[in-house]
């Protein structure tokens, strides 16, 4: 018996199943979408200095010119599809990213609004096609709800991902196990007899924290600070230029083969085995479980010591410098640039402009996280004592931290500290 059939649209166009067969290539690339999405998103917003907001703006509109050109198809063709996977991991992702730090919304709140969303596009999907299956994806409905639900899927599992880091103060490294290893039971669930959409969706979601999770081990500099683990220092050019490359391959491979081709998978393939209820009752008793093991989990290594820097108080005290010494080995024309953004934060701050003042100094934390690789070399100890008045002044703008804006006398304090420092 096929999962598969063709299908006319309103519009009289024939379509064939939008999406690709499900393989250990399906998984493979989409782990590799979903690290170079986050990579390269962060090259673009930090490293060319665009900015959250405008990166947020352009991937949007490339999402919607790429999901135009996959929708027109009447049938699933590997390099529009994928690259539809890999601009909806961007877009996704900077979604949630808007929220936490522009918006300040904790992550908690995040990771609930986005799975009351996606159970919402869950349950109008089923509502009015009375199907969830990505092998009965074959009119224009069922592809646009697809692709909303994998947008969804996108900022959920990024928001559910950074908060797993909040809570526990893993590593990118060590990070990488929790998802890796919730993926692995759920497909002996499937295997046992799960419900395959489910099973699906639930690995689905947790692609994405572990691709960023390699991406941001790999990118992440070897240089850090004492306590803090290190990457491989790869950078973000380097590491999405390594999956891009690895993503093509695959994608050609694909294109030739055609083994992720529904149609051809089902005709060289026997039909799946007769789904049994009572499997899938025992099945959705095993996620309840799993679900909560994974909670316990995280709330015994919330309850640890985190491996982190020291206090902020004492990392200060103990590199406190001279004005304008801790940058004395740094490039003119870098420091410039810092104090300029600087400066038009405490403006801004004393104007009453709270908006301006957050913005620029939001673009001062990614200026200054874009230029850690060449700054820190050069001077450790100069880096590390403009990096504890930085952080201290990100806190009073709630920029990476979970407490809410402080004043603007606070804001302004810790801004002309910082300007002082800088000389």
């Amino acid at each position: 018996m096929t999962t598969t059939t063709e299908a006319r649209t309103r519009s009289g166009r024939l379509m064939l199943n939008k999406v690709p067969e499900v393989t250990v290539w399906f998984w493979v690339i989409k782990i590799l979408c979903t690290t170079v999405g986050e990579s390269f998103a962060d090259w673009i917003n930090m490293k060319l200095g665009v900015g959250l907001v405008n990166t947020a703006w352009i991937f949007t509109a490339v999402f919607v010119v790429v999901l135009a050109v996959q929708l027109r198809l009447k049938r699933y063709v590997p390099f529009p599809y994928w690259l539809t996977v890999v601009v909806v991991s961007v877009t996704g992702t900077l979604y949630t990213d808007i929220l936490t730090d522009q918006l300040n919304v904790p992550l908690w709140i995040s990771s609930a609004v986005f799975s009351v969303l996606l159970a919402v596009v869950f349950g109008v999907w089923w509502l009015r096609e009375r199907t969830l299956s990505i092998h009965s994806v074959t009119t224009l409905p069922r592809e646009s709800f697809y692709w909303l639900a994998v947008l969804v899927t996108f900022a959920l599992g990024t928001a559910t991902g950074d908060w797993t880091l909040e809570l526990t103060g893993w590593s990118p490294g060590v990070s990488v196990l929790l998802p890796l290893g919730l993926i692995a039971a759920i497909t002996l669930l499937w295997k046992f007899g799960a419900n395959p959409v489910l099973s699906f969706w639930l690995a689905y979601i947790l692609t994405r924290p572990l691709g960023a999770n390699i991406g941001d081990w790999l990118a992440s500099p070897k240089v850090a600070q004492p306590g803090e683990p290190t990457g491989l220092d790869l950078g973000t050019f380097t590491t999405s230029l390594i999956f891009l490359g690895l993503i093509l391959a695959t994608v050609v491979y694909l294109t030739v083969t055609r083994s992720d081709v529904t149609e051809t998978h089902e005709a060289t393939h026997a039909a799946p085995a007769t789904r049994d209820p009572r499997k899938e009752r025992v099945g959705l008793a095993a996620f309840g479980l799993l679900a909560i093991a994974t909670a316990g989990l995280l709330v015994w290594a919330h309850g640890q010591p985190h491996v982190g820097p020291a206090p902020e108080e004492d990392n200060t005290s103990a590199v406190q410098m001279a004005p304008g010494q801790a940058v004395k080995k740094f490039p003119t024309a870098k420091v410039a640039a810092l104090k300029t953004l600087a400066s038009t934060s405490l403006k801004d701050a004393r104007s009453g402009n709270a908006t301006g003042a957050h913005t620029a100094a939001q673009k001062l934390r990614d200026l200054w996280d874009a230029d850690q690789a060449s700054l820190q070399p050069l001077d450790q100890t100069g880096w590390t004592s403009i990096d504890a008045q930085m952080d201290k002044m990100l806190k009073t703008f709630g920029i990476d931290h979970s407490n809410p804006p402080m004043s603007p006398a606070q804001q302004e304090k810790e801004l002309t500290a910082l300007l002082t420092d800088m000389g």
